[in-house]
């Protein structure tokens, strides 16, 4: 006991955290220590209490520290104590609020070293810390506008967007920086999913850039449309509309038939939405105004084949025979009678 309130305090001290959160924090421990059911586990989780009670003090003053942060605090595995978090949370009945994103997002850059101007962090590198975090907050908006939030655990996405604010912010020195390379100068870990949600945000930013007259004219790809960042997040609630409204190619598909043309209706249509389509083809112009739909409609996950039925069993009726050793495997004995009767007596 008195060990963990030693290890409680230490933590507050190191987080710079107000006094009353010390104190919750102690009696949060003190109440989780006297429960049965933390009784038994193991010393590795009872060491990991105090970092939870810690962490739900944060939260539930609105305090933004992550579980990441915490975890490197404690050289803790965040699955052990996020298993430990939820127990605290179910055992003493306490109500946690959750961490509302633009809190992550401060939280989470606060954290890297690029704006600290250290020696081994090359001058093209370094950055204003509140230029950095508003665009990574524009960023982020604009993610959960196009459902990549929706489901996913937040760290990969604020690393993608923190990545690509970053390199929008100073284009010319940083976009041959990679992903992996701009964590290792940050001083931050590389989640596995940032990789992805990195190429869902490219995505979105190339057919949003099609929709700027000024931007077609350029050959875009994934590099250089980071260079008009800003203007896309400028504009963004238009070229969103744009970009993901089928109602322009509803409409050609009606207006053209009526324009005199001698061709059908279905050609005359195809041809028209040809026209339209900066690529001239029909199969990418159909694709680039598909609608804003979740990443998990757009690529479902292959559902696994169900094996073949052999001969044998494709030869099954249900008018088969059944043998006396069967028919006893259904037979109910007296003990499964009457639990039976008592049970249907409740009805």
């Amino acid at each position: 006991m008195q060990r963990g309130i030693r290890r409680v305090q230490d933590l507050c001290k190191v987080l710079q955290l107000p006094s009353v959160f010390e104190e919750t924090a102690v009696s949060y421990f003190q109440r989780a220590l006297q429960h049965p059911a933390f009784h038994l586990v193991s010393l590795e989780k009872k060491e990991l209490l105090g970092g939870c009670c810690v962490f739900v003090t944060c939260r539930q003053h609105s305090w933004p520290l992550t579980m990441g942060t915490i975890c490197s605090l404690l050289y803790a595995k965040q699955e052990l104590f996020a298993s430990v978090y939820l127990s605290v949370q179910k055992e003493l009945g306490i109500s946690v609020p959750a961490l509302s994103l633009a809190d992550l997002v401060k939280t989470h850059l606060s954290s890297f070293r690029l704006f600290q101007r250290a020696e081994d962090v090359p001058a093209p590198f370094a950055e204003d810390k509140e230029r950095m975090v508003a665009r990574t907050l524009q960023v982020v908006e604009l993610a959960s506008e196009t459902w990549l939030v929706t489901g996913r655990h937040p760290v990969p996405i604020v690393t993608a967007a923190a990545f690509l604010s970053w390199q929008s912010l100073r284009p010319a020195a940083r976009l041959a920086c990679t992903l992996a390379r701009f964590c290792k100068v940050a001083g931050i870990d590389l989640p596995p999913p940032a990789h992805l949600r990195l190429k869902e945000l490219h995505e979105i930013l190339l057919r949003m850039a099609s929709q700027l007259a000024w931007l077609r004219v350029f050959d875009l790809d994934k590099k250089t449309v980071v260079k008009h960042i800003g203007d896309l997040l400028q504009h963004r609630l238009v070229l969103l509309k744009s970009a993901f409204c089928l109602e322009g190619a509803e409409e050609q598909h009606v207006e053209a038939p009526g324009e005199g043309s001698t061709g059908s209706p279905p050609a005359a249509a195809a041809e028209a939405q040809g026209e339209d389509c900066p690529s001239g083809g029909k199969r990418k112009c159909d694709s680039s105004r598909r609608p804003l739909l979740p990443p998990c409609l757009i690529n479902p996950r292959k559902r696994l084949r169900t094996a073949a039925l052999s001969e044998s069993d494709a030869a099954l009726t249900g008018d088969e025979p059944i043998s006396d050793s069967e028919i006893e495997q259904y037979l109910r004995g007296p003990q499964e009678i009457r639990a039976f009767r008592k049970a249907k007596a409740w009805q």
